[in-house]
């Protein structure tokens, strides 16, 4: 487990690691770049909610991810920061949609996003790529 006391999970911190499952605590806020790249035994991702910021490729190549939640208050996605082939399902909780490039997500993969939030989502610049995989959150 990352400890508490935590502020930053820094540049390819867990590279290439072989957790299955990670808890982000409250105390963290940046997540780095490469931060998780290559974890593929990697399965299970809890992002505390304090998180605001997640760099270019932090989940990049974690072919065991399916799933993953950004919580609500995110403001930003570094590129290609969830190029996970596997990965069938996003959830952003945030109501106005974070800064992105590019997420690496496949076709398949579903966004779901707030119901009111659906509209933002779709018209924003960066996001309206992937006006047809997004959803309301069930």
């Amino acid at each position: 487990n990352i400890p508490d006391s935590v502020t930053t999970i820094g540049d390819y911190a867990f590279y290439g690691c072989s957790l299955t499952s990670v808890n982000i605590p409250e105390s963290v806020t940046t997540i780095r770049d490469s931060a998780f790249e290559y974890c593929s035994s990697l399965t299970s991702v809890t992002i505390g909610d304090s998180v605001t910021s997640i760099g270019r490729y932090a989940f990049s190549s974690c072919s065991g991810l399916t799933s993953i939640t950004i919580p609500e208050g995110v403001t930003q996605i570094g590129e290609n920061a969830l190029n996970c082939f596997n990965l069938t399902s996003l959830t952003c909780l945030a109501m106005t949609p974070p800064a992105i490039q590019l997420l690496g997500i496949t076709e398949e993969a579903k966004i779901y996003v707030p119901k009111e939030a659906i509209k933002l989502y779709k018209d924003d610049p960066n996001w309206s790529r992937y006006a047809k995989q997004i959803k309301r959150i069930k």
